[in-house]
């Protein structure tokens, strides 16, 4: 097990999703595989968490018309 690590980014921060986002399965509503956020999009870091397993930061993002989306710091940039 490692030690967790310092978020990249913080609660209330605009960034922009660095790839196409899909439902892996677990977003209410939605079929699996189905494109959630477009690359490019928009967002602000809505909550800050980790990965229970991996200690992994993990960030709840809204995006446009109130989509939250769970993402990790690779999918996203600071605006």
């Amino acid at each position: 097990m490692t030690g967790e690590r310092i978020p990249r980014y913080q609660w209330g921060q605009p960034v922009t999703a660095t790839m196409d986002l899909f439902n892996d399965g677990t977003f209410p509503g939605r079929e699996p595989g189905d494109l959630l956020v477009q690359v490019g999009c928009r967002g602000e870091v809505v909550q800050v968490g980790s990965h229970e397993e991996t200690n992994m930061p993990v960030y709840l993002v809204e995006f446009a018309e109130g989509l939250v989306v769970g993402c990790l710091e690779e999918e996203l940039v600071s605006v």
